[in-house]
């Protein structure tokens, strides 16, 4: 298996992301909420979903997941940051917005930068969330060319 150069951007940031030191990781939101979840995601790619919540307005998230449209036994990681707008109707129901990175570990690897956008749903009287996203994707390595994912899923808060 070959890591394309493109991709070493992903891992710094995956990393500060997972041992920062920031206190609110590992306490409730304001709202009362627990601010740490897991859990899947289904469409393209598959896989596991963790989200951390700096604020009610910004997060971030990472996947681990398995392409399942043509590229078999391609492992997908990505790590987003988020921004959530929410509705004034429903203040459990944000419009999602955020940048972030993906490599793609197969045969012909690749690394490139996501734009997520998508609708997250927060409940009241139970710890989960479901969310649904596209995300628009360019691609730098090996080859600089467009891209996609869709996925949807649910999260539990702990």
């Amino acid at each position: 298996m070959k890591v394309y150069p493109g991709s070493i951007f992903l891992i710094p940031f995956l990393f500060i992301l997972v041992i920062s030191p920031n206190e609110v990781f590992a306490q409730a939101n304001n709202d009362g909420r627990q601010n740490i979840g897991i859990g899947l995601m289904a469409g393209e790619p598959t896989g596991v979903t963790f989200k951390s919540w700096f604020n009610r307005e910004t997060a971030y998230d990472i996947g681990a997941a398995w392409s399942l449209s043509g590229r078999n036994e391609a492992v997908h990681l990505h790590a987003n940051f988020l921004y959530h707008l929410w509705f004034e109707e429903s203040d459990n129901l944000a419009f999602t917005f955020g940048i972030g990175g993906r490599v793609i570990f197969a045969g012909d690897a690749k690394a490139g930068v996501r734009i997520p956008l998508g609708l997250n749903y927060v409940f009241d009287d139970a710890p989960f969330d479901m969310f649904v996203e596209a995300v628009p994707i360019l691609d730098l390595s090996p080859d600089v060319e467009f891209a996609g994912n869709g996925a949807f899923g649910v999260r539990y808060y702990f």
